[in-house]
């Protein structure tokens, strides 16, 4: 009958009707999260051009004294990252793209973080 669908294919399909809506451009790029069980992500895309302008992660180099990198002060470090990531390229503003996740825990704090330390959305 009906086949039973995974947590991930139904946070995917939510995606697709966020990004319905939500689009990048030059001057407001989209701010876009990823979190994995292990990580998370967030990158500043450009989706005219299909570019992407600035990335952060509890992968990189500066933020590898964490502690955790799975918790709510990872995903705040991200956010701070990122928006000064931003600056640097000389962005203020974007619109949000929470990738079919609630809008809860790591991917508020993270959006959180970004507004505090300069982005607009």
């Amino acid at each position: 009958m009906f086949k039973k669908q995974s947590r991930n294919q139904l946070r995917r399909y939510k995606h697709q009707r966020i990004r319905r809506k939500v689009h990048g451009t030059r001057e407001t790029p989209r701010l876009c999260v990823y979190k994995s069980l292990n990580h998370i992500y967030a990158q500043i895309v450009d989706d005219e051009n299909g570019v992407t302008l600035a990335a952060a992660s509890t992968l990189d180099k500066e933020l590898s004294d964490l502690p955790s990198k799975t918790n709510i002060e990872a995903a705040k470090a991200v956010g701070k990252r990122i928006a000064v990531k931003a600056q640097e390229k000389g962005i203020t503003k974007v619109v949000f793209d929470r990738s079919g996740y609630k809008y809860h825990g790591r991917v508020a704090a993270l959006a959180d973080a970004a507004r505090e330390n300069g982005l607009q959305f």
